[in-house]
């Protein structure tokens, strides 16, 4: 979605985007400073636009992150620019593309920024990727508004809305808080204004996203304006459904959970941050939780709607992890009944706490048990999507060859459905469907 907001700035300063692979001035490459494989990837794009005869210019949490350190070990970049840059992209492009020089991006923690005021919080205070500004020009939104900081780079049914961006949580292996600073909610009005700028553009299906959707609100004074906006979106005509991703167990509400499962156009879908089951192990990453209350946590999404989607990420070889420790994982993987599982090994982090722990695993002992735990995951996630053999689903379609994705199917990152039984199928339709195989996490259905 940040790359949609980069577009709308640089059409909003007279930048004309143009399909790849075809002539351009500059390429802007907006990276990831994450995870270790999102950086490779990231500088391999970089190094990648280097060939062709544009200008080449990082953008992006990599280049947040790193700025000046970046720009010295990526000569093949011709500016590194930071968060506070965005406001005045189309500005700098244009030095770039003249020849002047753009002094780096010089990375600060942003963690240092703790506390802020409300002032400080507010989204026009500072320039917090995917968040509205008061004065567009004319031309980024429709005339009749509203003025929306974006333009749609894929015309599918489905799109990313942003809810608030950083993070006030301080776990132990995550360094995003330090590029990412603290937590901003958007204001209502804002998120709202853009539902409906989507919907306006094709948009049947909204994901919000943030670090932690759990958290929206509390910075504006209203640590339950997630379970009033839901219902409001879901209400904005055109969307069909609304999906919430990153949600902290730790700070998942019953007043949000069955808002969550039980709202008419809004998903029955959980995407648990729950990184680990062992409790001595979660309170070393500075989390909080156990086998138990993952349980339990689930066992009460499950009361209020059966079929429920749920899905998390798992960090293995922290230091420290013990065989027991990766024991409790599994027994938890195998009661969670999880429909998608995403298993990552860990590495250290640039100015995480757990950078300088002991107990450190070595690199053969954490491929093993990423090998072990995702095989594990694997077999799970796949009885999953067996159970489900026989429901009756609501399909949004995103291919005219009849792919699509159920309530429980997250677009990217968890499986797809495949629909017959229709003579025409048209994408963006919500199609009733009953499930008659699967495939892994993949599901076969029947329109009805």
């Amino acid at each position: 979605m940040d790359s949609e907001e980069l577009a709308g700035r640089l059409t909003a300063d007279g930048w004309t985007l143009v399909a790849g692979g075809e002539p351009a001035d500059a390429v802007v490459v907006n990276t990831c400073g994450f995870v270790e494989s999102a950086k490779k990837d990231s500088i391999d794009t970089v190094l990648a636009a280097a060939d062709s005869a544009a200008k080449v210019v990082a953008v992006g949490c990599l280049a947040e992150r790193y700025g000046a350190d970046l720009a010295a070990s990526l000569p093949e970049a011709d500016a590194v620019l930071g968060f506070d840059h965005y406001p005045q992209l189309g500005a700098r492009l244009d030095d770039v593309v003249a020849g002047r020089p753009v002094p780096s991006h010089v990375p600060a923690d942003r963690r240092l920024l703790l506390p802020l005021t409300p002032a400080e919080r507010s989204a026009s205070a500072r320039p917090v990727p995917g968040h509205g500004v008061s004065d567009l020009p004319d031309g980024v939104a429709p005339p009749s508004g509203p003025r929306v900081l974006r333009r749609r780079l894929d015309g599918g049914p489905m799109a990313p809305l942003k809810l608030a961006s950083g993070c006030d949580r301080r776990c132990a292996f995550c360094a995003i808080p330090s590029f990412r600073g603290a937590f901003v909610s958007r204001p209502p009005a804002e998120v709202l204004a853009e539902a409906r700028w989507l919907a306006g553009h094709g948009v049947r299906e909204l994901v919000l996203v943030s670090e932690n959707s759990t958290s929206y609100g509390k910075d504006l004074g209203d640590l339950r304006l997630l379970e009033t906006l839901l219902p409001e979106l879901a209400a904005v005509d055109g969307v069909d459904r609304v999906r919430v991703a990153y949600l902290q167990p730790a700070e998942l509400r019953p007043d949000l959970i069955r808002v969550i499962a039980q709202t008419p156009g809004v998903a029955p879908y959980f995407d648990l941050s729950f990184q680990h089951a062992s409790e001595p192990l979660l309170r070393r990453m500075r989390r909080f939780g156990s086998r138990e209350r993952f349980v339990a946590l689930l066992e009460q999404v499950r009361v209020l709607c059966p079929e429920a989607g749920a899905r998390s990420n798992v960090i293995v070889g922290f230091p420290g992890e013990t065989e027991q420790d990766v024991q409790e994982l599994e027994r938890f993987l195998v009661e969670a009944r999880l429909d998608a599982v995403g298993v990552f090994g860990y590495s250290d982090e640039d100015g995480t706490e757990a950078a300088s722990y002991d107990g450190k695993l070595d690199h053969d002992t954490i491929c093993e048990r990423v090998e072990r735990v995702s095989a594990l995951a694997e077999e799970l996630t796949t009885q999953r999507a067996e159970e489900r053999i026989g429901a009756t689903i609501a399909v949004l379609v995103e291919t005219t060859d009849g792919e699509g994705r159920a309530a429980h199917q997250a677009p990217e990152v968890d499986g797809t459905t495949a629909l017959s039984g229709l003579r025409e199928l048209r994408v963006g339709d919500l199609v009733p469907a009953r499930v008659v195989d699967s495939t892994g996490v993949d599901l076969v259905a029947v329109a009805l």
